[in-house]
C-alpha cells in the first residue's frame, strides 16, 4: 500500500544506518500533516483533497473470494462516507492492488505503497504469510497498518503502535469453540489442524482452553498444506469414537478433510473457524457442510436487528454490489467504518501520528452492536466471536 512518506525511501536503508539522526527524521515525518512533508521530502503539497489509503489483497488466486468480498465491503463503506461529504470534508480514496495471495506480489505492492508519499495508511491487507512478510518494513516505516486480515498472533506485535488489529484472533475463536463444547457437555473431542503456523496456533489455543476447562486430552491429527494426507487424518479421527471435531484448516485441506470424514462417519459435529466459512467453501462442500458450526468474528450479515448490519445492508445495496452480503463483506465494511472514525478524531489535517493516537483512543466505541475497544498493540480491538450453523440451504444461521 502506498505511503505518503518519502521518508519510507529512507526507511529502506534504515536497517543499514540506525543512527539517532535517522530516527529523528522518521519521527518527524510521522508527525507531519498528510501531504505536508516539506522538512523531510522537499516542497509541501496542499493539505487538501482526498486522503489516499492503500491495500494489497487477494482479488484472484486461491483465496480471491475472501479478498474480493472484504474489498467490496470496504468500498461500500467508503462510498457511503464520501457521499455524505467524507471525513472532516475530505474524501477517502482506497487504492487496491491484487497480490493473488502470493507473498512476492504482496511485498512488491507494499514497497510501491511505501515509496509513494501520497499514501497515508495501509488498510486491510490480507493473509497471514503476506502480513508476516510485510511487517518488518511496515513497522520500520511507522506508517499506519490498519486492520490487517489475519487472526494470527504474529500481527499483534508488542510496542508496534502503528499496527492496529480489529478482528478477534484465532485464539479467541478457538477458545469460543472449546468453551461451547464444554458448556454443552461434550468430552470426547478431536482436533485436526494444518501443519503450518496457522494450524499450530489454532491447536495450541484450543489445547490451552481444554486444559483450563479440565477437558480430557483431545485426539489430534495434522494435514499438510497440499491436503495429500487429508484422507488418512479423516480415517484416524473417524475411528476414534468422538463427539466433536475442531477443525484448524483453511482452503483445500478443509474441503478434502471434511469430504473424507463425512464419507466415513456422520453424526459427529464439526467445528471450524471463520476462515473456513466462506460462501465458496460452503458451496464446494455442498451437503457435507450442513450442520457444521463455524465461529464468526462479525455479526450475521442478515441480522438487520443490529444497527451496524442495517447500515451495511444499505451501503451494500447503494454500491450496486450484486453478490449476496457475506460475513467477509461486513468485516471489510466494519474495518472501513472504524478507520473513518479514527480519521475523524485525528482532525482536519491529520498526521499519521495523530491518526495512530486516535486509533488507540477508541475505547468501548459501539458501532451499532459491534464494540471496538483498543488496549495494547499485542491485543485486537474486537473480541466479538459468535457461533453460526450452516443450514440445509448453505446459509448461515444463529
Amino acid at each position: 500500500m502506498k505511503n505518503h512518506h518519502r521518508s519510507t525511501r529512507i526507511v529502506a536503508t534504515a536497517k543499514e544506518c540506525h543512527s539517532p539522526v535517522r530516527r529523528q527524521l522518521l519521527a518527524a515525518a510521522a508527525a507531519l500533516p498528510l501531504a505536508g512533508l516539506a522538512s523531510v521530502t522537499g516542497p509541501a503539497r496542499a493539505q487538501e483533497g482526498a486522503i489516499r489509503i492503500a491495500q494489497s489483497t487477494a482479488l484472484t488466486g486461491p483465496l480471491g473470494d475472501l479478498g474480493s468480498a472484504m474489498h467490496q465491503g470496504a468500498k461500500a463503506a467508503f462510498a457511503s462516507i464520501n457521499a455524505r461529504g467524507g471525513v472532516n470534508g475530505r474524501t477517502i480514496e482506497l487504492v487496491t492492488r491484487d497480490d493473488a495471495y502470493e507473498v512476492p506480489k504482496a511485498l512488491a505492492n507494499v514497497e510501491q505503497f511505501l515509496a509513494d508519499r501520497d499514501v497515508f495508511a495501509l488498510f486491510n491487507c490480507m493473509g497471514t504469510p503476506m502480513i508476516d512478510a510485510m511487517l518488518p518494513k511496515v513497522i520500520d516505516s511507522g506508517i499506519p497498518f490498519f486492520a490487517p486480515f489475519t487472526g494470527a498472533q504474529l500481527s499483534r506485535t508488542k510496542n508496534a503502535r502503528n499496527v492496529f488489529n480489529i478482528r478477534a484472533s484465532y485464539a479467541d475463536e478457538a477458545e469460543k469453540l472449546v468453551q461451547h463444547l464444554s458448556t454443552i457437555g461434550i468430552q470426547r473431542i478431536g482436533i485436526v489442524y494444518q501443519n503450518n503456523s496457522f494450524g499450530k496456533e489454532v491447536f495450541a489455543s484450543a489445547k490451552q482452553s481444554m486444559d483450563r476447562l479440565k477437558l480430557p486430552e483431545a485426539a489430534t491429527v495434522t494435514v499438510e498444506n497440499n491436503a495429500s494426507d487429508a484422507g488418512t487424518a479423516a480415517a484416524k479421527l473417524a475411528a476414534g469414537n468422538l463427539e466433536a471435531i475442531v477443525i484448524g484448516l483453511a482452503g483445500k485441506p478443509t474441503l478434502e478433510f471434511v469430504k473424507a470424514f463425512r464419507a466415513l462417519k456422520r453424526g459427529v459435529t464439526l467445528y471450524a473457524l471463520s476462515v473456513m466459512g466462506t460462501p465458496a467453501t460452503v458451496k464446494a462442500l455442498g451437503a457435507d457442510a450442513t450442520g457444521m458450526a463455524i465461529s464468526q468474528v462479525v455479526p450475521l450479515p442478515s441480522n438487520a436487528v443490529m444497527p451496524v448490519v442495517r447500515d451495511f445492508q444499505a451501503a451494500w445495496k447503494a454500491s450496486g454490489a450484486t453478490a449476496e452480503p457475506s460475513h467477509l463483506a461486513l468485516e471489510g465494511y466494519i474495518n472501513a467504518r472504524v478507520f473513518a472514525e479514527a480519521l475523524q478524531r485525528a482532525g482536519r489535517n491529520p498526521t499519521r501520528a495523530a491518526f495512530i493516537d486516535a486509533s488507540w483512543n477508541l475505547k468501548k466505541w459501539d458501532l451499532g452492536g459491534f464494540e471496538v475497544s483498543a488496549s495494547t498493540p499485542d491485543r485486537n480491538a474486537s473480541r466479538f466471536v459468535e457461533l453460526t450453523l450452516v443450514g440445509r440451504d448453505g446459509r448461515f444461521i444463529k
